[in-house]
């Protein structure tokens, strides 16, 4: 059974994700914090913003299970929301943590045993954001990480041409989850949500195409979300 890694896996997409990789038949590892992963998946106790941590739970699925064919590097966080004047320096640094440096060190443990595995390659998927396409207001910080991550994505599906290692970034226009739906609770004009299934359906697709195919960047979104023309 092919292998995939989900970071943040205890709730939201990255659970969906990994319960639906599970229906599918494939082996799901699946890194947060508390340990939790949906029923069939292996938990794994990791915070991405620890790169030793990160490390040492690769090193526990290539353990297990001889390989990682797909990560699902999808663990993130919402900064408290303000102008940049209200942005202190701690802050500032936990959403790059979070936002950017974890990502960073899922994609480099997981490409380094692609690299390194026999056969060769795998597929890297980034969970990026529609805000790396328009952003919402007083939410620089995430803005800027999501905006990164695509730098990075590009980057990843360049340099890993060549040990047939694939990249693609996933923008998620607001899923149901529990985060956003606390989020959308304290709006007057709260945006249209899909349902995480279908956002999970979206990452499946990526994760089960074929070795010679890829997709570089996809976005699925409500259909009456107000990001066409946002701004």
């Amino acid at each position: 059974m092919p292998v995939m890694v989900v970071t943040g896996a205890s709730a939201g997409i990255g659970a969906a994700v990994a319960a639906m990789a599970v229906a599918q038949g494939w082996q799901v590892a699946g890194l947060s914090r508390r340990a939790i992963a949906p029923e069939g998946a292996h938990a794994i106790a990791c915070d991405v913003t620890d790169s030793a941590a990160v490390e040492a739970a690769f090193d526990a699925v290539v353990g297990g299970w001889g390989r990682v064919d797909v990560l699902f590097a999808n663990a993130g966080a919402f900064p408290r929301a303000d102008t940049i004047d209200g942005i202190t320096d701690d802050e500032w640094r936990i959403a790059m943590s979070v936002n950017l440096d974890g990502m960073f060190y899922a994609c480099r443990a997981a490409f380094a045993r692609m690299r390194a595995q026999e056969p060769q390659g795998g597929r890297i998927i980034v969970n990026g954001s529609v805000s790396a396409q328009a952003p919402r207001p007083r939410a620089l910080a995430y803005t800027v990480a999501k905006h990164a991550l695509t730098g990075m994505t590009r980057q990843l599906a360049l340099d890993g041409r060549a040990f047939g290692i694939a990249a693609g970034q996933i923008d998620i226009g607001n899923a149901a989850t529990e985060l956003l739906a606390g989020i959308a609770a304290g709006q007057d004009n709260p945006e249209p949500m899909m349902p995480v299934d279908e956002a999970a359906r979206a990452v499946m697709h990526m994760a089960g195409l074929p070795a010679g195919s890829n997709v570089l960047s996809m976005t699925v979104m409500a259909t009456n979300m107000f990001l066409v023309g946002r701004g």
